[in-house]
């Protein structure tokens, strides 16, 4: 989070993109840590310094908005911290499905176009029921098309970007963790296991192909990832100080 060779820390290069959305209400930063909600504070975000002992993101998230006072009624979108080229309209295309739906969890996923990513365990297949609502995520390629007599389906990724009911955020912190999320390591597992709906909304990438073999639009999980991104912020950059 506090990585700066842009001249700016990665967290606030997310800050910027979801301030950047229309119509949000709010924009908070939650951490456990003071040194990261220092810095998130020079640059003018507003942060909720939460406890250290959240099993998963979506507790953390809870208590948040219990802290800035959400209504039950509230939408709460949840992005990840390490996503510094998360897409705007990708936001907007998973909160239109939460109001849509009335699920009590939304999210997007996009096509799969390489052979690879379907194959990587590190990247999350849904599929999804005629009403567009998860029926599982696995980080197994899914769903397994026999060489003959299957229908044409369309392999789905997963974008782990969440939009909640605040209502829902205090159910959720009740429900015992069960036995698919901890085989996956996949907490929205806990959401189907018990009962409760996760509507996804198809939302492909403005990034081309070509972008997205390079890491355009990935979350940063590696220093090498990280240095991919500084490599193409540093060129847009360049390129944008040419034009002006």
């Amino acid at each position: 989070m506090l990585a700066k060779e842009t001249g700016k820390f990665l967290i606030q290069h997310v800050w910027e993109r979801v301030r950047g959305v229309p119509g949000l209400s709010q924009v908070l930063i939650a951490t456990d840590s003071g040194e990261v909600a220092s810095a998130c504070n020079s640059f003018g975000a507003e942060v909720i310094l939460t406890r250290e002992d959240h099993p998963n993101g979506t507790s953390r998230l809870e208590e948040a908005a219990t802290a800035a006072n959400a209504d039950g009624d509230d939408y709460i979108i949840n992005v990840q911290g390490d996503e510094p080229e998360v897409e705007p309209a990708a936001i907007l295309a998973a909160v239109a499905m939460a109001r849509s739906s009335g699920a009590e969890v939304a999210t997007i996923a996009h096509a799969i176009d390489n052979p690879a990513d379907f194959a990587n365990p590190n990247i999350v297949k849904v599929v999804l029921n005629v009403r567009g609502e998860a029926l599982y995520f696995s980080r197994s390629p899914i769903p397994h098309v026999r060489a003959s007599g299957g229908a044409a389906v369309v392999m789905l990724r997963h974008v782990g970007l969440y939009v909640y009911r605040a209502a829902f955020l205090k159910t959720y912190v009740t429900l015992k963790a069960t036995p698919l999320e901890a085989a996956e390591s996949l907490e929205q597992l806990r959401v189907l296991e018990h009962g409760f709906r996760i509507a996804v909304a198809r939302h492909e990438p403005s990034f081309t192909k070509s972008q997205r073999d390079q890491g355009f639009g990935t979350g940063i999980d590696t220093p090498e990832q990280y240095a991919a991104f500084v490599a193409r912020y540093s060129k847009q950059a360049r390129e944008s100080d040419n034009l002006t």
